[in-house]
């Protein structure tokens, strides 16, 4: 399986190492086959992709999520999500209930290589777009039709490779296409990581670099009228229940961990 791929896109191969190495331990607390199969299909070296800190946060940042998706999917079991920036994210399979739809949006490329790993299945559209063109939007909407429950979106490793003005683009098309409503669940990463990322343990290894950040939700709220936060929470709530490492950096650097944001229109 072949791999060609832009900057900002290669940050896929991050969560993607992760997930595959924390499957493969004996007591994994995710699991994601389709990670370890894509991982050997690519025959990519893990090590510049899995260090430390990112492990342990990718594993938080998915079981925060995975949580919050089954606790909405529950409430509204015919929910339609989208994940924008999919990469090779195989969520759907873990928060499947046999009602739901799925849509998996990212950049042509990565779509393309992504088409590679999955099949086609019922109920998931792959959709190759970007995310600040409201074209994307079309499939969803159609979908939409005839469903009670408003529509959830979430985008996860995406809002650090945006600016600011780029994001309030991306809230805007949400709020023109959806505008009887929904929920944006959102990755945030603060200023001083924005300005700190050549120390990043792993993005350092990629040509991506980090384009914005925040030390509170309430930021991207203000971008534009009709956001409003909802919740926020740092990985280092889960982070810190593994390891004393983890708990001793939730302790001397509570703000600079990423955070779950949840935003509402």
């Amino acid at each position: 399986m072949e791999l060609k791929l832009g900057d900002v896109q290669t940050t896929a191969l991050i969560p993607l190492a992760v997930k595959a190495n924390e499957t493969k331990r004996k007591n994994a607390r995710i699991r994601d086959q389709k990670a370890v199969e894509i991982i050997k299909a690519l025959k990519v070296d893990t090590k510049p992709y899995d260090k430390f800190m990112s492990h342990e946060g990718v594993v938080a940042r998915t079981i925060m999520l995975d949580r919050q998706l089954k606790a909405i999917i529950r409430n509204a079991p015919d929910t339609v999500i989208v994940n924008v920036g999919a990469g090779f994210d195989d969520r759907f399979s873990r928060v499947d209930n046999g009602k739901i739809l799925w849509f998996d949006l990212d950049l042509p490329d990565l779509i393309a290589a992504r088409k590679k790993a999955f099949t086609e299945r019922d109920r998931v559209t792959m959709i190759a777009g970007n995310a600040l063109d409201s074209k994307w939007c079309d499939p969803v909407k159609k979908a939409l039709a005839g469903r009670k429950s408003k529509p959830v979106f979430i985008a996860e490793g995406l809002f650090m490779y945006l600016t600011l003005d780029q994001i309030r683009t991306f809230l805007e098309v949400l709020k023109i296409s959806f505008p009887s409503g929904g929920t944006l669940i959102a990755e945030q990463n603060c200023k001083f990581m924005q300005k700190s990322e050549k120390h990043h343990d792993t993005v350092k290894n990629t040509n991506a670099h980090f384009c914005s950040g925040t030390d509170s939700g309430q930021e991207i709220a203000d971008l534009t009228d009709g956001i409003q936060l909802v919740e926020e929470h740092s990985f280092n709530e889960e982070m810190k229940k593994y390891s004393i490492r983890a708990k001793l950096f939730a302790l001397l650097l509570p703000k600079v961990n990423d955070r779950w944001a949840t935003f509402r229109w």
